[in-house]
């Protein structure tokens, strides 16, 4: 059982660090970090999203969404389309600038992606993300449970 612990929170933790690391060497050279890259990605593939729609997505908590919008806005990356209305509630546009370099993210994303699969068929990724998506909801739950 311990062992079992062990791997699973080992694992997980390497995992996070693996992917928050590839985010951050992958935009170095666009002087981006990972939350920007989260925010960047999601705002390409899905138009009109707001602050609140973004701390879902990337997971992450209001003031650091806050603080890569305030970057991502002053480096002519994004534009709040609603200037009467509070940003947190604003849908968020991509500029010119945002379109071309969420287009690179989203290809070097889908690289990483393949990279990662390789010795998987579909079938074993699809249980892959079945399983943790399970275990996701249950450790929610367990959360809830023990407040």
């Amino acid at each position: 059982m311990k062992e079992r612990f062990e791997i699973f929170t080992a694992l997980i933790a390497k995992i996070n660090r693996s992917i928050r690391k590839i985010k951050n060497q992958e935009m170095r050279e666009y002087n981006l970090r990972s939350p920007h890259v989260s925010c960047l990605y999601y705002l390409y593939c899905t138009s009109g999203l707001t602050a609140t729609d973004l701390c879902e997505r990337c997971e992450e908590d209001k003031a650091s969404i806050s603080r890569t919008l305030d970057f991502l806005e002053e480096n002519g990356y994004i534009t709040c389309e609603s200037k009467s209305a509070k940003r947190y509630r604003s849908p968020l546009a991509l500029t010119e600038k945002g379109m071309e370099i969420g287009r690179q993210i989203a290809e070097k994303i889908n690289r990483v992606l393949d990279e990662v699969s390789v010795g998987l068929t579909d079938e074993e990724r699809t249980e892959f993300y079945r399983c943790l998506t399970i275990i996701c909801n249950n450790l929610e739950r367990v959360c809830k449970d023990n407040q």
